[in-house]
């Protein structure tokens, strides 16, 4: 009888040690199953896209308007010996709505001065002679000078530099607050250094890269140039 007893007794606390077991199996896999629902949660995308972000900042336009080139704002200045520089001048001030201003020698170019072939022409002894540069203008300065916040110069090309007429107008004034354009015509010379050698030559001013044209500018070449400043 204490025989069967005892069997009884340890069936009993078998079968009781089995059931713990399971409990505790159960209660450590809970979290595994919830740390991954939590891993997959975080790699979800959010369910506010980027575009719902405020955007007026960026969207909205400027309540500025946009400032345009006014007349009386800017110049044009130019020496011209054939009259292609005048004819790109003239572009250049109809589109702006600025005020022309030529450069003319005391002493005008007549057309056998200006033939570079001929090494006793004007412009060749000029040429080879640097003190023969200094050119005398019929006037240097600009009524109202300080009201012009934009001053194009214009020039054609000698010898790859720019015209020397256009020297004593450069050296004459002072340029400080302005924005300096300085374009050219050629046949087939590039602009070159010649707005740089100007811009030393003025010491002031805010001098911008230039532009050549042909000598058989269009209203179209001078449009399209205008249109790549962005000028305001």
């Amino acid at each position: 009888m204490k025989k069967l007893t005892a069997i009884f007794l340890c069936f009993a606390m078998a079968l009781s040690l089995a059931a713990c077991g399971n409990s505790s199996s159960n209660e450590t896999s809970a979290p595994e199953t919830s740390d991954s629902a939590a891993s997959s949660e975080t790699q979800e995308p959010s369910a506010a896209p980027e575009s719902a972000e405020p955007t007026e900042s960026t969207e909205e336009p400027s309540s500025q308007p946009e400032t345009e080139v006014e007349a009386g704002n800017t110049l044009v200045v130019y020496f011209s010996a054939t009259g292609n520089t005048e004819q790109a001048a003239t572009y250049i001030a109809d589109i702006t709505g600025g005020d022309l201003f030529e450069l003319e020698p005391a002493d005008p170019y007549t057309e056998e001065d200006l033939n570079y072939n001929n090494e006793d022409s004007r412009v060749s002894q000029e040429y080879a002679d640097e003190s023969l540069r200094d050119v005398e203008l019929v006037s240097d300065t600009v009524e109202n000078w300080d009201s012009y916040d934009t001053v194009f110069i214009g020039y054609p090309i000698w010898w790859g530099i720019a015209a020397w007429p256009t020297d004593g107008f450069v050296e004459a004034n002072d340029f400080t607050g302005k924005t300096v354009i300085p374009f050219c015509t050629s046949s087939s010379s590039g602009l070159g250094e010649s707005g740089e050698l100007l811009a030393e030559l003025a010491g002031t001013g805010d001098w911008q890269e230039g532009m050549r044209f042909r000598s058989s500018v269009s209203e179209g070449d001078v449009q399209e140039w205008l249109d790549s400043l962005s000028l305001s």
